[in-house]
């Protein structure tokens, strides 16, 4: 790992609109946040399932720990490969890397960090298992699909959506230190959301992967296909996400609460399908991303009534 420039912040600070509040926030974002945070809760899902009880303090902050900084390592390599293509695409042309905020060698090194530390963390405070997990997670993310599978195939939010289906089997491993079949189901769950959650979103952005080259499926096989390709996994996302209650891993609560979460789903899945308003893919992509948090939520309330119960 390269050591950090030791004139990196000074040259940050010497931008005309450069400050040390907003360096941070370029650094910061570099991380994507929010990504992490959703990875956070599904991990947390995760590590209190395979708990059966309270989770231990002590795994749960520093497995949260350890998850976020490589996720924020992943996320920032993501940032640095892809700045090229950023800069040809509105929605990420004003990405502090592609925008020439922060330097290649000063984001590379950054990552190194987080990643390197989140690693350490995992292996020294949790377990063996969860680190070496985390790190296939992020080698998953940061280079097979963000190096590769994106520029190759418009398969690739499919077969790389893998890498961002793991964080529950983070969670699962660092309190449990194996793989159960509970939590593989947890991961197919936001395995099969992630293609029409995705897709929404470059139905809506496909000016900006036209532009960028991206062989994202609307470019490839055209809206139409993609918008019917969405409604057929919201549906397959539907059967999937009643396996919990149907091998008895969740009650009744989450079962409800995934019919009501997924109906509403499949209303904006269709909605999009029948209509033209680009403005629809945009509040289907914005709706998926409640609708993991809240399904997701609903299995924690549910395990902790279920203990209540008991």
């Amino acid at each position: 790992m390269q050591p950090l420039h030791k004139n990196s912040v000074p040259a940050l600070a010497l931008q005309p609109d450069g400050n040390i509040w907003n360096i941070l926030q370029d650094y910061l974002s570099l991380c994507k946040p929010r990504v992490v945070l959703l990875m956070l809760l599904t991990s947390w899902v995760g590590m209190h399932i395979a708990s059966n009880a309270h989770t231990p303090w002590r795994v749960f902050f520093y497995g949260s720990l350890g998850i976020a900084l490589c996720g924020g390592s992943a996320a920032a390599i993501n940032h640095l490969i892809d700045r090229h293509i950023d800069r040809k695409m509105q929605r990420t042309s004003s990405r502090p890397i592609a925008s020439h905020r922060i330097k290649p060698v000063e984001a590379l090194s950054f990552a190194s960090i987080l990643g390197v530390l989140g690693i350490t963390i995992l292996i020294k405070f949790v377990n063996p298992l969860s680190a070496w997990l985390t790190f296939a997670t992020l080698i998953g993310y940061a280079l097979v699909y963000t190096l590769y599978l994106k520029r190759a195939t418009p398969q690739n939010i499919v077969i790389g959506g893998l890498a961002g289906a793991t964080p529950p089997l983070l969670g699962w491993a660092a309190v449990s230190n194996d793989i159960h079949p509970h939590a593989l189901l947890l991961v197919l769950i936001i395995f099969v959301w992630t293609p029409p959650h995705f897709w929404a979103l470059a139905i809506y952005r496909e000016k900006d992967y036209r532009n960028a080259k991206i062989p994202m499926l609307p470019i490839t096989h055209g809206v139409h296909f993609t918008k019917l390709c969405i409604v057929l996994y919201t549906v397959l996302l539907f059967a999937i996400t009643l396996l919990p209650f149907a091998t008895h891993m969740s009650g009744v609560f989450y079962c409800i609460s995934a019919c009501v979460l997924n109906s509403i789903f499949l209303y904006y899945a269709i909605k999009l399908y029948l209509n033209d308003n680009i403005a629809i893919a945009l509040h289907t992509f914005n709706y998926s991303i409640m609708y993991l948090m809240f399904l997701f939520a609903s299995l924690l309330i549910d395990h902790y009534l279920a203990l209540a119960g008991a």
